[in-house]
């Protein structure tokens, strides 16, 4: 039943976060470019229904191995270098595969940094969302060819639950060469049994999931890190998805109740930022705001410009801020998109005064409402 609940909530969700691994993109150095003609038709589907989706793929090394010689790259720069040599041609293939829907495709590059720099962070979910809204399908890899033994996630599933954590999605689907989490590796152990549903993942089930999915030797991850990313997203308040992906419309499969594991949060992706941003925010700063702005606050919205009345401390975008009545009231805390400098020069002016003031055009709101928590 539990399972039932997880698939009506894949279909009413907003947005999605889908991850595709390298087993799953190429074969013997070469696309599987069927499957992903059939992926791109899934997600096709899923658009026309209204809901967004972000596509997180591995595969680049996996397309530019070869070219490097017939061992399988070791080395960071080796790595690097095959990544560099791949990227071009995984992204033609998904090209390639998206377009008879006449979809857009955008390629996306990150770091560990961009979503652990608040400035970066905001930077980045920014562009992510001005391409969903222009239509496309962001396509996001891990910036295979600068990243670094210290910075790189050195998968892609974490990489997806961040995304699926920095852009407030509700789900994430991690498409596997096996249907979900089990027992043991049932390729190893005929009595081991699927684990349809959790609603937490704990260290029995990472111990469970061992080296499962780690056979294809192309990609970094494993059922180990699908679970780590599980454990992410969930305390995001998004749902995670591991399903199989071998099979063509592996989307459409799981949406017409494929067998999968479910790992359902506890709290949506609101109420989980929300106990995040309360928890965690530490102001550096404030802004003070009038009372129409504190009444808009309190109604939703976002802050805007024109409704604060001057700020106090020395702050650097995407740094937190206290957000406090001229009676110095504390009404809210938040991440702010501009400096205490620029939020200084454009307190009280009007969106569209911003960007003369200012000499470029930033965003629209001081203070976004996905990043603030009102004080009780």
């Amino acid at each position: 039943m539990s399972s039932e609940i997880g698939l009506k909530a894949l279909q009413d969700a907003r947005r999605v976060v889908v991850k595709i691994g390298s087993a799953l993109i190429a074969e013997a150095g070469k696309p599987r470019q069927t499957w992903l003609d059939t992926l791109a038709r899934d997600i096709a589907q899923m658009r026309s229904d209204g809901q967004d989706i972000i596509l997180v793929s591995s595969g680049a090394i996996a397309r530019g191995r070869d070219q490097l010689g017939p061992e399988r790259p070791r080395k960071l720069d080796e790595k690097q270098a095959a990544a560099a040599l791949g990227q071009p041609k995984l992204m033609a293939a998904l090209d390639h595969a998206f377009a008879p829907s006449g979809t857009p495709v955008a390629q996306a590059l990150l770091t560990l940094e961009d979503t652990e720099n608040r400035r970066r962070w905001l930077n980045a979910r920014a562009t992510l969302e001005t391409l969903l809204q222009a239509g496309a399908v962001p396509i996001i890899n891990e910036n295979d060819t600068v990243a670094t033994d210290e910075i790189r996630y050195g998968d892609n599933d974490r990489l997806a639950a961040r995304v699926a954590q920095m852009i407030g999605a509700d789900a994430l689907i991690l498409l596997s060469d096996v249907n979900g989490l089990y027992s043991a590796d049932p390729r190893n152990n005929a009595e081991a049994t699927h684990i349809p549903v959790l609603h937490e993942v704990t260290d029995a089930h990472e111990t469970m999931a061992g080296d499962i999915n780690h056979a294809a030797n192309l990609g970094s991850g494993g059922m180990a890190t699908k679970l780590a990313a599980a454990r992410i997203a969930h305390g995001a308040g998004c749902m995670t998805v591991i399903a199989q992906g071998t099979d063509s419309h592996p989307l459409r499969a799981l949406l017409e109740g494929a067998t999968a594991t479910w790992v359902m949060p506890k709290l949506g992706p609101k109420k989980a930022r929300e106990s995040w941003l309360r928890g965690h925010l530490t102001p550096e700063g404030a802004v003070y705001i009038d009372a129409g702005a504190a009444s808009a606050l309190s109604d939703g919205a976002s802050l805007l410009p024109v409704g604060v009345t001057r700020s106090e401390g020395n702050f650097a975008r995407g740094a937190a801020v206290a957000i406090k009545t001229d009676q110095n009231t504390l009404i809210a805390k938040g991440v702010t998109a501009y400096s205490s400098e620029d939020a200084t020069r454009i307190a009280g002016l009007q969106t569209a005064e911003v960007e003369k003031e200012l000499g470029f055009q930033g965003r629209p709101a001081l203070v976004h409402r996905d990043d603030m928590v009102l004080e009780p």
